[in-house]
């Protein structure tokens, strides 16, 4: 059995053993995936809604359940991508800058919107087997341009 710092005796030398480099090859990150901006985006749609809530907290029954469907999605959208999502959380558009009801309402509809279309398009570029789970995000995000009239 060898161990961390075992030695080696050959030819009279006695030499450390050490790992090789089966395992340390510096090889380059896998490219992006298609879906990534999507999921980035669901998160970015979650943050918004949240602090739309922040924002203006009687809004909270209407517009949670809204933010939690974006968390899931992107969730889901990572599990399609097979790897983690990038650690911390979207700083972009997050705030919603509208302080009046109306101005939140009005700017997360128009995210949503601009949300359908993005996922509409990913859901027409797919393979089969994205495109179910696209298309209910992009039906998802329509039903919410509609709730948030």
């Amino acid at each position: 059995m060898l161990r961390a710092g075992a030695l080696l005796t050959a030819g009279g030398a006695t030499l450390p053993l050490t790992g090789c480099d089966l395992f340390d090859r510096n090889e380059p990150p896998p490219p992006p995936d298609p879906l990534e901006p999507l999921a980035a985006e669901s998160r970015e749609l979650a943050a918004r809604h949240r602090a739309a809530v922040a924002a203006d907290p009687a809004l909270a029954d209407r517009l949670t359940p809204i933010a939690d469907a974006h968390a899931a999605h992107a969730e889901e959208i990572q599990r399609l991508i097979g790897r983690p999502a990038p650690s911390g959380s979207p700083a972009a558009g997050a705030t919603p800058p509208a302080t009046e009801r109306d101005g939140l309402l009005a700017e997360l509809r128009a995210a949503e919107k601009r949300g359908r279309e993005s996922a509409a398009k990913a859901c027409g570029a797919a393979p089969a087997e994205r495109a179910a789970v696209l298309g209910s995000i992009a039906a998802a995000r329509a039903t919410h341009v509609e709730v948030l009239r």
